[in-house]
């Protein structure tokens, strides 16, 4: 099977996570919604159709974002890039929640990335966003990755990509080096005594997974990361860790210069 068979809209008539109480057409191929997030309410542009399927949010994205509010140490401080952003509108909670340093990611696609640009604007978040176009599997645009955190919600629709988001999975956790400024930081609080980020390694990936599809399209996509040398764990609440297998307790200390 390629893709989860079910329609968009089933998810979201019973869903509580889901507020659409006021929509409009903005124009003939966009509608917009008022979302609720934790502690705020986002007005988001969403695609009446999108041939990619970046068109609405999925449940993952507001379960996500309870986990994030509910374990906020461990992403505060974190430099980070979400793939498969669709509207953008979990990164411009985290950027207006917790001031998070945050990159959105998606197929190499323009309407994707002006909509996002312009759910920032509308939500207050100005400049916009910064916004990455990358297909999975192909070379990524920035060859010298820093972010420490990948996170991403809803993402595993179809099952033909999944080898192609391993790639960049692989590429995004592998190559990345923390840098002097960063690694100085880090260092510096823990001599405090602080708490900066324990329990969760330096990079890693947080996915939420709240989609409908079949238990064996999941182990595919995570039996494939074990092959590729990714260590999967379960952190509950359907959120799950993806770190390098060779990674060195808590922090893969390799300075750029």
């Amino acid at each position: 099977m390629d893709i989860a068979l079910f329609s968009p809209s089933s998810l979201f008539a019973d869903d509580d996570d889901f507020s659409s109480e006021e929509t409009k057409e903005t124009q003939q191929n966009h509608v917009e919604r008022r979302h609720s997030f934790p502690g705020m309410e986002l007005l988001i542009r969403e695609f009446s159709f999108h041939k990619l399927n970046a068109n609405l949010l999925w449940p993952g994205t507001f379960a996500f974002a309870e986990w994030l509010v509910q374990n906020r140490p461990l992403v505060e401080g974190r430099h980070c890039v979400e793939l498969g952003s669709g509207t953008g509108a979990l990164a411009i909670f985290l950027r207006k929640s917790f001031h998070l340093d945050i990159t959105t990611s998606d197929y190499n696609d323009q309407e994707i990335e002006e909509n996002i640009a312009h759910n920032c604007r509308v939500n207050g978040v100005t400049p916009v966003l910064p916004h990455i176009r990358h297909s999975w599997g192909d070379t990524f645009p920035d060859a010298d990755p820093d972010w420490d955190l990948v996170i991403a919600s809803d993402i595993l629709l179809y099952v033909k990509q999944y080898p192609n988001l391993i790639k960049t999975l692989s590429f995004l956790l592998k190559s990345y080096k923390l840098k002097n400024d960063r690694a100085g930081s880090i260092m510096e609080n823990e001599q405090n005594g602080g708490t900066h980020n324990i329990g969760l390694p330096w990079p890693a990936f947080l996915m939420s997974w709240r989609r409908r599809i079949g238990k064996e399209d999941e182990s595919l996509f995570f039996d494939g990361c074990e092959s590729a040398g990714l260590k999967v764990e379960h952190l509950g609440s359907r959120v799950y860790c993806i770190t390098p297998k060779d990674q060195v307790s808590g922090y893969q200390i390799e300075l750029t210069r």
